[in-house]
């Protein structure tokens, strides 16, 4: 594809031949530009699996290709200099950053910075050194919410998380803590009688995030629940019930499309969604680690008998 700067450089395609002819292109993550990437191919499809887009078409290359280019503004190198000589006229002087080539942010993970990064035009996500990359020609936007993330960057230092945890950890706190840990072992979740979850497909909750439900025997649940473990359960909106859950595999969350727009109050109401972008994400993060963890398990249960 040649040697452009910005994020034509950072792009790999290959060519699917098959049924259905098309790519598979490997993009560096931007939450703005899969936006337009998806008003621009409606039939791109994401395969976690290969960790790739889809984008069928015989003229896909191409289409692509065009489209990346128009992505970068334009006097992208006069702008990336002019953004150079500001970070050493005003530089940004924190352990959260390295300059080299571009700018390379990296901190313990926090919502906050990474709604921040988001923001900055041109920043991407780098899964190989697991950290953000900006331009420098968008060095004013990060010098501007740069207060904003390294705070959030500090609270969020694991030795600051736990200072903060002995500090909270009253015995008012303690008690939901027990009564939240019993009900996660219940495995069960109160859901509207009226509008129930679909079963066997991993929805959003708010209590015990990414769920499948599995059955139900009608069960009225008892809401409200004195430490609130529960509360979306309103008993004005109408009768809650029991539905028994499990956690999904990460197989089962590669098949999942996520929703176009965030739930809304009736959503949460009822108890539970149809998962974001954001959110599918964060699961199929997680849903990877304690499939590690039980591998390595078994791993060492073996090497011990």
């Amino acid at each position: 594809m040649g040697a452009h700067s910005g994020i034509l450089s950072r792009v790999t395609i290959r060519a699917v031949d098959g049924d259905k002819p098309g790519i598979e292109a490997q993009l560096p993550y931007d939450r703005a530009m899969v936006g337009r990437l998806m008003a621009a191919f409606p039939q791109a499809r994401w395969r976690e699996a290969e960790r790739v887009w889809f984008i069928p078409g015989t003229t896909a290359e191409r289409r692509l290709t065009r489209f990346l280019a128009d992505q970068l503004p334009d006097g992208a190198d006069h702008a990336d200099a002019k953004g150079r000589d500001a970070y050493e006229f005003d530089p940004i002087e924190s352990r959260y950053l390295e300059v080299g080539d571009d700018l390379q942010v990296r901190t313990p993970y926090s919502r906050t910075v990474v709604e921040q990064m988001h923001a900055i035009p041109w920043s991407w996500w780098d899964a190989e050194t697991r950290s953000w990359r900006v331009p420098f020609r968008s060095y004013e936007e990060l010098w501007r919410r740069w207060p904003e993330i390294e705070a959030a960057a500090r609270r969020n230092e694991p030795e600051e998380r736990r200072r903060r945890r002995e500090a909270e950890w009253t015995p008012e706190r303690q008690r939901r803590a027990a009564i939240l840990a019993a009900e996660r072992r219940r495995h069960r979740y109160p859901v509207l009688a009226g509008d129930p979850p679909p079963l066997e497909l991993p929805v959003m909750t708010e209590r015990f995030g990414m769920l499948v439900f599995t059955g139900t025997d009608g069960e009225i649940a008892d809401v409200p629940d004195p430490a609130c473990i529960y509360a979306h359960a309103d008993p004005a909106t109408g009768d809650y019930v029991w539905v028994r859950w499990r956690r999904p595999g990460l197989e089962e969350l590669i098949g999942v499309w996520p929703a176009r727009v965030e739930a809304g109050p009736a959503e949460r109401s009822r108890g539970w969604w149809q998962p974001t972008r954001e959110e599918l994400r964060q699961a199929r993060r997680t849903a990877r680690v304690r499939e590690r963890l039980q591998e390595r398990r078994r791993l060492d249960a073996e090497a011990v008998s």
